[in-house]
């Protein structure tokens, strides 16, 4: 038969197979590859988080009764209280403020600024925990960091009533700086870096690189057909921007590996050298590897920039944090890095949309402005003209604000201005420790423990490597298997159950979800788990749960089963 038309309906079986959570097993070894090979098309057609959305359809009603286990999700299970108690203090703060001015029923009106730092000290209670933690905010921002405390209440006012637009649009000039100091101290790695970043507040890490993706793309950095390297494994969407109708753009794996500690080689970043690759995209640490990126791969990236300088690189680091002494790319290559990042993961507010973007003033993309063609430079003004009277001098990062919102409607830009005061009282739940922060601890020490009791239940070896930020493991499914029950049954589980075909009945016979690891472009076979959003005994049932689903295909296999079942 035609190996395309064998292919496709392989790949229609498979379909079917999916949306009903069979798990249909091929007869022969040459059956099984093309199933694997239709899987992988089908995979890259659905998405990894479609797979996983069914197979949580599946977990709900699970064979067994169990409780549903999903390590699927990224999102934390835990909260920040003390920026949250702070966030509803200092609202009530504003909103006295406000009807200090006027008050008329539920009508108020806008705070002053004359004397608002004094009315600020006169209304905390230093013995109340959230009064406290305001007052040491301030004083921070004030001694450390040289802002003016009236100019700084006002603008926290303000910014928490949002009974203004942003101004500036990109970032209010207070948050900028504490955002800064923040990043200075979380990401920077001791580099003096704040003074000369600009930092624009947006709706999460996504909203970010939508924005940077669009911005390049409108101003002619990235066309289509233009090459742009990725470090894989990766956060699927990202895997899936390069392909997609509005850019057009030809991807180029940079690979890691376990082998390599999730690292990336020499021979790897030579594919950087070539200057037809116009950016270089990555997560670090990794998404689903949980790695960061070692000091000797940073150091070499700054030998990749010497070939081809032009490079743009973009990080996306909201996993910095888990990594203790952790260095972002943006610190050793200021000039051709952009930086996004998160405070999502480390403090639960996913649902806030609280992400940023950070790019250094002196950059490249300013610099490939200049030298753009004059018929694309003519097309940009007149793009731009409509915001500003100089727009061959209109930064970069002021064309991702003003792209963020269609360039016309650019006045009303921004983050909503009590969003940028929350981001605020975040980064100072931080600063106010220098460096010395217990919540921080908190969070690394919480999944470090759930990661400890997954593997030991797994009876796999930890790796305790300082890279390793724990938030995610990869588990190779077909090595658990060769380790607890021989190479033989590992051969035959490999060719007789495919990797969809083995997370469906995990979710469906055991209620267990997990996430599809070649769907991130890790090896074949494998498995992310996500340390974030269960219990540490969940991660040992979940293990054990892992153990009776092999023990079934085993005995299928015709071996006897060596697990204890879960509870």
């Amino acid at each position: 038969m035609n190996k395309t038309i064998t292919k496709s309906i392989c790949a229609v079986m498979i379909f079917i197979t999916f949306l009903t959570g069979c798990a249909a097993r091929p007869a022969s070894n040459t059956a099984s590859t093309t199933q694997q090979e239709a899987e992988a098309q089908l995979e890259k057609e659905l998405g990894a988080f479609e797979i996983t959305a069914h197979q949580r359809e599946l977990a709900a009603d699970n064979e067994a009764g169990y409780r549903v286990l999903d390590a699927g999700r990224g999102n934390p299970n835990w909260i920040n209280t003390q920026s949250r108690y702070a966030f509803t203090r200092f609202m009530e703060f504003a909103l006295g403020e406000s009807e200090r001015v006027m008050k008329d029923e539920s009508m108020a009106g806008h705070a002053v600024k004359d004397g608002i730092g004094h009315r600020f000290d006169e209304a905390m209670n230093p013995a109340q925990s959230a009064d406290s933690f305001l007052i040491k905010a301030v004083d921070y921002c004030v001694s450390n960091m040289g802002i003016n405390k009236d100019d700084l209440i006002k603008e926290m006012v303000d910014g928490i009533i949002g009974d203004y637009y942003p101004s500036p649009s990109r970032c209010l000039r207070n948050t900028e700086k504490i955002l800064n100091a923040y990043l200075e101290s979380t990401l920077y790695h001791g580099e003096n870096l704040a003074g000369s970043t600009t930092v624009f507040p947006t709706e999460g890490g996504t909203a970010s690189m939508v924005y940077i993706f669009d911005a390049l793309s409108h101003n002619r950095l990235l066309n289509p057909g233009d090459k742009i390297a990725i470090a894989t494994p990766i956060f699927t969407p990202y895997l899936q921007i390069p392909s997609v109708k509005d850019y057009g753009m030809v991807s180029v794996d940079v690979t890691s590996s376990a082998e390599n500690n999730w690292d990336i080689s020499d021979d790897e970043l030579k594919k950087l050298e070539d200057k037809s690759v116009k950016a270089f995209f990555l997560v670090n640490p990794s998404n689903p590897a949980s790695h960061a990126l070692s000091a000797n791969t940073i150091s070499k990236l700054k030998t990749v920039i010497e070939k081809n300088p032009d490079l743009i690189i973009l990080t996306d680091d909201v996993y910095g944090t888990f990594v203790d002494d952790f260095q972002t790319v943006y610190s050793a290559i200021p000039h051709n890095t952009i930086l996004v990042y998160s405070f999502s993961k480390l403090y639960g507010v996913t649902g806030w949309r609280l992400g940023l973007i950070a790019m250094n003033k002196d950059n490249v993309m300013d610099d490939l402005l200049k030298k753009q063609p004059e018929d694309v430079k003519n097309y940009l003004r007149g793009e731009y003209s409509i915001v500003t009277d100089d727009p061959d001098n209109m930064p970069f990062a002021e064309r991702v604000v003003a792209d963020s919102r269609s360039i016309g409607l650019y006045h009303t830009s921004g983050l909503s201005t009590p969003s940028q005061i929350y981001m605020d009282l975040l980064a100072l739940t931080h600063l106010v420790y220098e460096n010395d922060d217990p919540y921080i601890k908190l969070a690394n020490n919480l999944v470090s423990e759930r990661y400890k009791a997954l593997m030991e239940t797994l009876g796999l070896p930890e790796d305790d490597n300082d890279a390793n930020a724990k938030y995610y493991t990869v588990v190779n499914i077909r090595s658990l298997c060769e380790k607890h029950y021989g190479k033989d049954f590992a051969d035959w589980l490999y060719k007789n159950v495919t990797e969809i075909d083995f997370l469906n009945a995990l979710a469906q016979k055991k209620g267990v979800v997990l996430m599809y690891g070649p769907g991130f472009n890790a090896p074949d076979g494998t498995v992310r788990i996500s340390l974030a959003n269960l219990n540490k005994e969940d991660y040992i049932e979940l293990a054990k749960r892992m153990f009776e689903l092999l023990d079934e295909y085993y005995n299928e296999f015709g071996g006897k089963g060596i697990s204890s079942p879960a509870a």
